[in-house]
């Protein structure tokens, strides 16, 4: 195969002058054309080169972006944690599938319009897009392997780069540009674009799908009561919810309409019960693991969720919880080693004040306990989380030693990387566990032992949690979004 790569000519669609907007919605409309327009012109110029070879010159196009520039130091109102810069300056963003992100995008801009009294500037960035990511939404086209071509891809098109595919905004460690331009979202285009590529694959649904309350738990028993919770909505006229969507898409409208069965599950089984606006809720099934928690919140923050809760089962350490009770979460301690480098240990996760009074109020409700007696059934302390599944098997006296020493109630492998990646991400977080076993006690988690409590306990537990995320989808986002998850110096974009 020869390389052709040398010194061949660029050739890119037409670039247009930037234009300034003080309408947002005006100004996403021109981010959707901007962005179709290279689209367009990646998958048109791919299956050209599909079909007839290497064309002899490269195929480039950009991705579109905002910007702003503020002049003056002007204060704006220090209860919102968002929508405003935080220094004049000129502060820019590259987009992706503005159609996707119209709402969030002009709920954004409009902030920032509102809040500096100037307008937004939209044109074509010099960052390329890669061919992967334009073609993804047209299901005719499929990139091929490396070697599967006549010609290598990357010497025709842009390939995903990790200069700009990575979570240095959001760690803090983003430099400005050369000409001093700031980051004005937390994401670049393409760490968006890869992860909604990675959505699709491990959950097996579509982006446009995702909710802004996400569910998540480590167990598929959830998921029946969830569907069957969904079912019993799509028949109440008045729940305003408008459809349900299971695995490869599925959706249904009626509350006795048929879902296919399924013949390979994906990593991440994920369901939608859909309202308005994204206003429903999502049930992640993330399986066991630090691991996986890590990846389902890395991809779903891209879509910048209002809230995320863990719901899932958890090992009680203290002799007096009960299998069945109820764990909230207030503090964890990390020793799930994950996200050690992006966010080190020492940093606290702080529990949320908001959050945690959605779910207290909701075990309250669906208990039907209050105050001192919900003390019977719930527990408030530190979950931690660990990467072993089966450290109880070797020494304990230092896993032992370091629990007690924290004051940790229960145990489990997903709460403390959820927690902290909704921290590092900015999104809301919460946890509520169900003690499932006592490992320190004598009661493991073996065949047979849990069936009954499996029974009784999912359906409570989960609705509780529907309840705590129905709660909290009444807040204003404003009081939601706590300023407890921003820094000094923060991006405008939520």
């Amino acid at each position: 195969m020869q390389d052709r790569s040398i010194n061949l000519d660029v050739i890119s669609p037409e670039t247009p002058d930037p234009e300034r907007f003080d309408d947002p919605k005006a100004a996403v409309d021109r981010l959707c054309t901007l962005y179709a327009q290279s689209t367009q012109f990646l998958c048109d110029s791919f299956q050209t080169a599909m079909k007839q070879g290497h064309p002899g010159v490269r195929y480039r196009a950009f991705y579109p972006e905002v910007r702003i520039t503020t002049t003056s130091f002007a204060k704006v109102d220090s209860r919102l944690s968002f929508g405003h810069v935080a220094h004049p300056g000129t502060h820019a963003a590259t987009i992706t599938r503005p159609d996707l992100f119209r709402h969030y995008l002009e709920q954004q801009l409009s902030l920032l319009m509102g809040n500096h009294g100037v307008p937004v500037e939209v044109g074509v960035s010099d960052t390329p897009m890669p061919v992967h990511f334009a073609v993804a939404n047209d299901a005719t086209i499929t990139v091929p392997q490396e070697g599967a071509a006549d010609f290598i891809l990357r010497d025709v098109f842009d390939v995903p780069d990790l200069a700009t595919t990575n979570d240095d905004i959001v760690n803090g460690v983003a430099k400005p540009a050369p000409d001093g331009t700031e980051p004005l979202a937390p994401f670049t285009a393409q760490r968006v674009d890869y992860s909604l590529a990675r959505l699709s694959h491990y959950t097996a649904t579509d982006p446009h799908h995702f909710q802004n309350h996400v569910l998540f738990t480590n167990y598929q028993f959830y998921v029946a009561e969830f569907e069957a919770y969904a079912r019993a909505q799509l028949a109440d006229p008045d729940s305003g919810y408008m459809s349900f969507v299971s695995t490869g898409n599925a959706e249904i409208f009626e509350a006795d309409a048929p879902l296919p069965a399924v013949d390979k599950m994906p990593q991440m089984p994920t369901y939608h019960l859909k309202r308005k606006g994204g206003s429903g809720i999502t049930l992640v099934n993330i399986g066991v693991g630090p691991s996986n928690a890590k990846t389902a919140t890395d991809h779903i923050a891209v879509l910048r969720p209002h809230a995320w809760l863990m719901v899932g089962h958890c090992a009680g350490l203290r002799n007096s919880q009960s299998l069945g009770d109820f764990v909230l979460a207030h503090a964890y301690l990390r020793e799930d080693r994950v996200l050690d480098d992006d966010l080190p240990v020492w940093v606290p996760i702080p529990a949320l004040a908001e959050i945690q009074i959605a779910l207290e109020r909701a075990v309250a409700a669906e208990t039907q306990l209050e105050g001192y007696d919900l003390k019977r059934i719930m527990r408030t302390g530190t979950v931690a989380s660990v990467d072993n599944r089966n450290w109880e098997l070797r020494d304990q006296r230092g896993p032992v030693q370091r629990l007690s020493q924290s004051r940790a109630i229960a145990l489990d492998m997903e709460s403390a990387t959820i927690a902290a990646n909704g921290f590092r991400f900015r999104v809301p977080y919460g946890t509520l566990l169900c003690v499932s076993d006592k490992p320190l006690h004598g009661e493991l988690k073996l065949p047979g032992m849990a069936s009954d409590f499996y029974k009784t306990q999912v359906a409570r537990h989960l609705m509780i949690g529907i309840h705590a995320m129905e709660h909290l989808r009444e807040m204003p986002l404003e009081r939601i979004h706590s300023r407890k998850l921003r820094s000094f110096e923060e991006t405008a974009f939520l």
